[in-house]
């Protein structure tokens, strides 16, 4: 937050008024919780400024249908009508009744027809709008673009100077020097002191207020101090983290990051998840769990931690950057992995403004089967782990599941992605919690005579226990001894020193990765990466291992070749790209 009072503006349209949806389910939520008779701690208005441009994207569609149900009345979204946008103007492309459909969604609506001058007007709509409280509220304010200048009204005027004289002609309009630049006249000065008084005595009425609701409420007290004003997770929260033996049974990633997300929501009372339409198959909604609805729904109340976002993906990411920009809440929010390309404008926003926002994705490759290319991720995560400040989980066993999560939720300034498998994978030998801190680390090593291995083979999620039993392969019927590198999270490991990742991936090696995915950007840690350069198919998961090439016997062939050449040319050292 680069300026005290605004909390978010964005620069793709549609994300702010999306992000103001999440600021005022916050503070719904936040204020069921901590709020006593007589000691209303969290208690404030969320307002938004959007124009013609927000209201045609997507998005905003999508968080304000859902504000809508919801109830949020503590949101009010000022809508700049001035009829112009960058390729002129809003008649072009954009007609239809604005107000009508937020009436549809469940809004309140006003008007302000003279935005220009009717400022006592603005003011009494929004005091009306304050005091509905059942519903949020959109204020049509219809405004000339560039008013006073010249080219009001017109396209020039959105994203170019007016130039000096035009400028000077505007501020002779309005009564200032058109000599003087940068100056601000001693009566807004002084208006804006005034302004700051008042700040400052609401300030200390709502300390006094927080230090009469500690005296009387002091369990609720610390928990609101903790969260909300230092937000800080509780002590011992990592020792909820279950862990897992290869004696326990195979489950899935996404079964097991339920029986995670289960200890942690307990442990963790600020976590609220939520899925978009996909709970399910999710798996993100634990036993017991409220839904957040508004009370007069029936179906949950405020308090509720377990967001129904319906099918709005993008709305969804957005309103949870709004979530986790209010405090005091961790947000989790889940889809199939291929549908976060829905959600790529507000993740990317996620990244950029440092929030700490957990995405659950599963069906994380061609292993969720029958559903076929147009559900299978190949180029995904590719493009996840290209974003700067993101962290980027495909966890291979319970064990790394339970790592992904304390490693995301340590995280305070940025968000993470844990990618999840819809089929059953098994426990290994060698995973552990910590070991994902580092990103990639040596879960089997070699039983070379020679101590250095023939071959190294990177896997990620599901193709970890398949690089595993391709090395029980290569020493049985080739007498290879390749060593098992387990790669949760190529971010974290690129931040590990320089001597720790050549111990994990040697020069003088070749190396190997193994992903159901798209290769892109794997040569940055293997010489010969092997995954999935098209689009996927339909079919049985394991038929389609097999079709491509995602098997030990398949794996152990391209193996054999590898270091076939290698014995004759020169291993090129990986870690110059580092």
């Amino acid at each position: 937050m680069h300026t005290d009072g605004i909390e978010v503006t964005t620069g793709p349209l549609g994300q702010g008024i999306s992000n103001a949806v999440g600021l005022a389910l916050a503070e719904r939520h936040l204020a069921a919780q901590f709020n006593r008779e007589g000691f209303p701690v969290v208690n404030n208005t969320t307002y938004c400024i959007a124009g013609d441009g927000c209201l045609q994207e997507g998005v905003a569609s999508e968080a304000c249908s859902l504000a809508g149900h919801l109830e949020l009345g503590n949101l009010v979204v000022l809508y700049d009508s001035n009829g112009i946008q960058i390729d002129g103007s809003t008649k072009l492309g954009f007609t239809e009744d604005v107000l009508e459909r937020y009436r549809a969604y469940g809004w309140h609506t006003l008007s302000v027809e003279d935005g220009d001058d009717d400022l006592a007007g603005l003011e009494r709509a929004i005091a009306e709008a304050k005091a509905v409280t059942d519903r949020p509220s959109i204020i049509k304010v219809t405004t000339t673009i560039g008013f006073g200048a010249a080219k009001a009204g017109t396209a020039s005027v959105h994203g170019a100077p007016l130039g000096e004289e035009d400028v000077a002609a505007v501020k002779a309009k309005f009564g200032f020097n058109p000599e003087e630049k940068f100056v601000v006249p001693a009566e807004v000065a002084e208006l804006y002191r005034k302004r700051a008084a008042e700040g400052a005595r609401r300030q200390e009425e709502w300390d006094a207020l927080v230090e009469r609701y500690k005296a009387a409420h002091p369990d609720l007290y610390a928990e609101f101090k903790r969260r909300c004003l230092e937000g800080v997770l509780p002590d011992d929260w990592a020792s909820a983290l279950p862990t897992f033996t290869p004696e326990d049974k195979p489950v899935a990633t996404r079964k097991l990051s339920e029986i995670v997300l289960t200890a942690l929501a307990e442990k963790i009372p600020e976590i609220m998840s939520g899925s978009a339409d996909l709970t399910g198959s999710n798996l993100t909604r634990w036993k017991g769990a409220v839904d957040f609805q508004a009370p007069s729904s029936g179906l949950g109340d405020y308090t509720g931690r377990y967001l129904r976002f319906g099918a709005r993906e993008h709305g969804m990411a957005a309103i949870a950057n709004g979530i986790a920009c209010y405090g005091g809440i961790v947000p989790l929010v889940s889809t199939f992995l291929n549908f976060i390309s829905y959600a790529a404008g507000a993740t990317r926003l996620t990244a950029l403004s440092e929030l700490r926002v957990i995405y659950i994705m599963t069906h994380d490759s061609i292993g969720l089967g029958e559903d076929g290319p147009t559900h299978q991720p190949i180029e995904t995560l590719a493009m996840l782990r290209a974003t700067p400040n993101y962290l980027v989980f495909r966890p291979a066993d319970g064990n790394e599941t339970a790592g992904a999560y304390y490693a995301a939720l340590r995280q305070t300034r940025r968000p993470a992605v844990l990618s999840l498998t819809r089929q059953n994978i098994p426990h290994l030998a060698g995973s552990s919690i910590e070991a994902v801190l580092k990103g990639g680390y040596i879960l089997q090593d070699s039983k070379a005579p020679t101590g250095k291995p023939d071959l190294i083979l990177i896997g990620t999620g599901s193709e970890t226990s398949i690089c595993v039993d391709t090395a029980k392969h290569l020493s049985e019927k080739y007498n290879l001894h390749a060593r098992v590198v387990s790669m949760p999270c190529t971010n974290l490991f690129d931040e590990q020193t320089v001597e720790y990742r050549r111990e994990v991936l040697p020069d003088g090696v070749p190396v190997i990765s193994v992903e159901a995915l798209s290769t892109f950007g794997w040569h940055k840690y293997a010489h010969h990466p092997i995954g999935i350069n098209t689009f996927g198919a339909s079919g049985p998961y394991s038929k389609l291992y097999e079709k491509f090439g995602l098997t030990p016997e398949a794996i152990s062939k391209k193996a054999v070749a590898i270091a076939e050449h290698y014995k004759t040319t020169p291993v090129p050292s990986l870690h110059h790209e580092f």
